[in-house]
C-alpha cells in the first residue's frame, strides 16, 4: 500500500515510518495526499507526535498529505544532546532534512507549543520551504510573561518537575496543566505520556542539559529570530487558547504583531492543547487557512467607514 493511501481505519503502526537523514533517523506517521501538512508536537516528557495529534489526522488526512514527526530527542526518533545548540533551531532543521528525504519542495508546518517554536524559526531559516504556518500555544520565549521575576509559568514549572522526577503523580499534573477541561485528564493518557517517557529514558537526560530551548539562554538568538520574522511573507496562523497556563495568550499576540501576514485566533474556555480540546473547531480552521491562499497586503485608495 502506498503511503499515500489512507487505509479504512487509521492507527499509530499503520501510519508508522522512519527515515535516515543526513543527520537523524527520524520516526513519522504519515497518511493521506494533497498538499502536504507536517505536524511538530510539544516539548513535555512522553510527547510524539501521534500524542499530540491522532485526534486530528483522520479529519486533515481526507484531503492533504499528512505527515506527524517525532522530534529529534522524543519518541521513537534518535536521541539528541542539545549541548551548545537552539532545540527549536534543531528541529527547525530536522524538519527540512525529513523534506529533502521525502522530496517535498514545500509543506504546511503546524506546530504546539515547542512545536510551533520550530515552525517559527522554520520559517526564518527556510521560507522558501513553508506554504503556510500554523502555531498552538506558541510564540518567541523572550516575550514577557514565560519568564518573570517570579519565576516560569505554571506550565513550564511542572514540564521541569516531570523530567526530573518523571512519576504517575507528575504525569497527572502535566496533563492538569495542559488543559482548561479536566475530562480530558484520563488514566489512559497519564499512563500512555508516562510510559512513551520512559521507554526512552536518554530523551530525559538530554533535555535537562538546555530545557529552555537554547544554550545562550532563553533569550539566545532571539534579536536575530524576531528581525527575520519581520520580513517573512509565509501566511501566519496563531491559535492560542485563553486559559493556557504554560504560554500565556499575550505571546501569541506580540507574535502575531511582529509578522506581516498573520492573524492570531484565541479560543475561550482552552488551555495549552487547542488541538485535543477544541479538536473539530482546530481542524476547520487549520483547514480554511490552508485551503484559501492568503495574499500579500495591497495598498488601497480611500478610507472605510
Amino acid at each position: 500500500m502506498s503511503v499515500a493511501e489512507a487505509p479504512a481505519r487509521i492507527t499509530e503502526e499503520s501510519t508508522s515510518h522512519f527515515v535516515q537523514t543526513k543527520r537523524w533517523k527520524l520516526h513519522y506517521n504519515e497518511v493521506g495526499s494533497g498538499h502536504p501538512i507536517i505536524m511538530l508536537h510539544g516539548t513535555g516528557p512522553g510527547a510524539t507526535g501521534w500524542s499530540n495529534f491522532h485526534q486530528n489526522v483522520p479529519a486533515l488526512s481526507r484531503t492533504h498529505r499528512v505527515i506527524v514527526l517525532d522530534s529529534p530527542g522524543w519518541g521513537r526518533s534518535d536521541a539528541f544532546d542539545c549541548t551548545g545548540e537552539s532545540r527549536n533551531g534543531a528541529n527547525a532543521e530536522a524538519v527540512k532534512l525529513l523534506m529533502d528525504e521525502l522530496g517535498l519542495e514545500k509543506a504546511a508546518l503546524v506546530g504546539n507549543s515547542m512545536g510551533g517554536g520550530a515552525t517559527l524559526e522554520f520559517m526564518a531559516a527556510y521560507p522558501d520551504r513553508i506554504s503556510h504556518a500554523v502555531t498552538m500555544g506558541a510564540g518567541v520565549f523572550a516575550l514577557p510573561n514565560i519568564f518573570s521575576p517570579a519565576g516560569l509559568s505554571p506550565g513550564l514549572r511542572v514540564i521541569v518537575d516531570t523530567y526530573r522526577n518523571p512519576t504517575p503523580e507528575n504525569f497527572r499534573r502535566l496533563v492538569e496543566v495542559m488543559v482548561y477541561d479536566s475530562s480530558f485528564v484520563t488514566d489512559e493518557l497519564t499512563q500512555q505520556r508516562s510510559k512513551t517517557a520512559l521507554a526512552q529514558p536518554e530523551h530525559l537526560v538530554n533535555w535537562l542539559k538546555w530545557p529552555m530551548g537554547h544554550p545562550k539562554g532563553p533569550y539566545g538568538g532571539v534579536e536575530e529570530l524576531l528581525g527575520k520574522l519581520a520580513h517573512c511573507r509565509v501566511p501566519t496562523l496563531m491559535i492560542h487558547g485563553r486559559d493556557d497556563r504554560t504560554v500565556p495568550m499575550e505571546i501569541t499576540l506580540r507574535t502575531a504583531a511582529l509578522i506581516p501576514n498573520a492573524r492570531a485566533v484565541i479560543l475561550n474556555r482552552c488551555g495549552h492543547w487547542a488541538q485535543v480540546e477544541h479538536a473539530a473547531e482546530f481542524q476547520r480552521l487549520v483547514l480554511n487557512f490552508l485551503d484559501h491562499d492568503v495574499p500579500a497586503p495591497t495598498k488601497k485608495t480611500g478610507f472605510g467607514g
